[in-house]
């Protein structure tokens, strides 16, 4: 039985490239605005829970600045002009069986291949685990009571991660509508590969301000925008397998919501005062980049990038790059 990805037939013969430059423009310059209150604070004062608190909302209200670009181009540019909810992947939702099955592999996935990118860490002696005392979280908990077990806490917040998942697709929604709800469509007449890379390096690209701030890999310059590059075309070639196979966004929703739900789980298991080098154990550095790239070494071999039919009864076509 031939492997098959829908395609949107209303999808474009070419790149509108006028549009993706004014997507581009308004997610990046949205993002630089939202976090600008970020950059302006004096760094003394990050630590306060004050600042905290202001940081987690701001971060929240820049995954939402994809979703109005694409409001922007879809209403203003008029890209594309009919069958909009069809060709964002919103709607409709059929086969039911298949985006439900799909729905299962963005919920469940991501945590597999986050679990996958801690075990290549351990074995390549980049962290050294605790699964005993769980002395890092333990730390981190900063002698908090909790009125349980440190290893009860850690058993509930593994459990807890689908739930999480679910509670995240309210933010990665707005992120996912843009890059493979309306980017990666409006970028497929390059090809499959060529769309999935240039649309996972531009959503690389666009976490810029927070990268830069030292989110995720520490690094205030350069080299941490070039792994969160990197770590998001390993990671949109994953997402966008999954919007193209399922010709729905909403399996991609879910599994970014949930990458970002399980990201913290090398931090739960490290062993308090060892060696961490963020840029190899978080999952969108170099482990999580294995992790995946094994994953999607898999989809290649078993030929789940090849000849795609229609969801609509239209003549079918190749999405082959």
């Amino acid at each position: 039985m031939s492997k098959t990805l829908p395609v949107d037939p209303k999808s474009p013969k070419r790149v509108p490239w006028g549009s993706v430059f004014v997507y581009i423009a308004i997610s990046f310059g949205l993002a630089w605005l939202v976090t600008l209150p970020l950059w302006l604070q004096d760094p003394g004062d990050a630590t306060s829970i004050s600042a905290q608190l202001l940081a987690q909302a701001l971060l929240v209200a820049m995954m939402f600045t994809p979703a109005i670009a694409t409001l922007i181009v879809v209403f203003v540019c008029k890209r594309p002009r009919t069958e909009r909810a069809r060709f964002l992947g919103l709607w409709p939702l059929r086969p039911v069986k298949r985006v439900l099955l799909f729905l299962g592999i963005g919920l469940l996935a991501p945590i597999v291949l986050v679990a996958l990118s801690v075990a290549v860490a351990i074995l390549c002696g980049w962290l050294t685990p605790d699964f005993e005392n769980f002395s890092g979280f333990a730390a981190s908990l900063g002698g908090v009571e909790i009125g349980m077990s440190v290893q009860t806490l850690v058993v509930v917040q593994l459990v807890l991660i689908p739930f999480g998942a679910i509670l995240n697709m309210i933010p990665a929604f707005g992120e996912e509508l843009g890059w493979r709800g309306w980017l990666l469509p409006s970028l497929m007449p390059l090809g499959t590969w060529p769309a999935l890379i240039i649309s996972g390096l531009i959503w690389g690209l666009w976490h810029s301000p927070i990268i830069m701030l030292g989110h995720n890999f520490g690094l205030t310059d350069w080299r941490g925008v070039a792994l969160m590059a990197v770590g998001c075309i390993v990671w949109g070639v994953f997402f966008g397998w999954l919007r193209l196979r399922s010709a729905s966004v909403w399996p991609a929703v879910i599994a970014h919501g949930s990458l970002n739900a399980a990201a913290g789980t090398f931090a739960i298991i490290a062993a308090a005062d060892s060696p961490l080098s963020l840029a190899l154990v978080n999952p969108l550095g170099v482990a999580g980049w294995i992790a995946v790239a094994v994953g999607i070494v898999a989809l290649a071999l078993t030929r789940q990038f090849g000849k795609v039919p229609e969801l609509a009864p239209t003549k079918p076509h190749s999405i082959s790059a």
